[in-house]
């Protein structure tokens, strides 16, 4: 009787963990004559545990982050050994307290957009942190959209939240004029608010190429580059030393 009244109680206080798990920890704190507060501590925090695990869950969901880019599947030993220490700087997420941007360069293959979804991997797992990954023409393209539709302060608004973005391959593809404009709005709307994190092949003397203004282009860089830290991953194409070692 008292079970099934339990059960019926955990369940309306919606403590699912608590409900599968408390006849075992029960169990346990009897055979161990564990006190009350022991039993209901080791309860909490069996409820508490999945309940982060759960928003880990969640959080990577969200973020659209390519999981198979991860920390351990990237092979630090390649990176510059300065590079390697702002990279253990940056684990610590202190960069995202301080609405610190993060701006990856180097060639194709290099390992710039996995570099950035590491570090945003890691920010969920270790720091809980709200991380969104977007290609540049995609990001671009929805705030076409939403300006179209005179709901780009809403989408903005709801990016706002987040409190990292990464953009990926800014400058890949060459984009209109308009369509630069609302990166920019992005841009100016995150500046001191909301981290930003960029893969470019283009150094910041070609951004010209992305912005078609040179004024838009000099407010853009200083908005990035007041608070940030530069990755510069001047190595070797990783996938062409791969498919090097794979020839017969």
């Amino acid at each position: 009787m008292i079970h099934k009244e339990l059960t019926t109680v955990l369940k309306e206080l919606h403590l699912p963990n608590v409900r599968e798990s408390y006849q075992e920890i029960a169990n346990d704190a009897v055979r161990e004559s564990l006190s009350y507060e022991q039993f209901l501590l080791t309860l909490m925090e069996r409820e508490l545990e999945q309940r982060r695990a759960n928003r880990i869950q969640r959080l990577l969901r969200e973020s659209r982050l390519p999981l198979e880019k991860s920390l351990p599947a990237f092979d630090r030993k390649r990176l510059p050994e300065k590079v390697d220490r702002l990279v253990a700087v940056l684990l610590s997420g202190n960069f995202m307290d301080q609405n610190e941007n993060v701006l990856a360069f180097g060639n194709p293959g290099s390992g710039k957009t996995h570099l950035l979804c590491a570090i945003g991997q890691e920010m969920i797992h270790r720091h809980g942190r709200r991380v969104l990954f977007t290609p540049c023409n995609i990001l671009v393209q929805n705030l076409l959209i939403s300006k179209r539709d005179l709901k780009l302060s809403n989408h903005l608004r709801k990016l706002s939240r987040y409190d990292a973005i990464i953009i990926d391959d800014i400058g890949y593809v060459q984009q209109s004029r308009e369509e630069m404009e609302v990166l920019f709005t992005l841009l100016a709307d995150c500046y001191e608010r909301t981290s930003i994190m960029i893969s470019s092949n283009l150094p910041f003397s070609e951004w010209e190429k992305i912005f078609k203004d040179p004024m838009t282009t000099a407010a853009a860089i200083d908005r990035l580059v007041h608070h940030s830290v530069i990755l510069e991953l001047n190595i070797p194409s990783y996938r062409l030393e791969i498919s090097m070692k794979n020839r017969p």
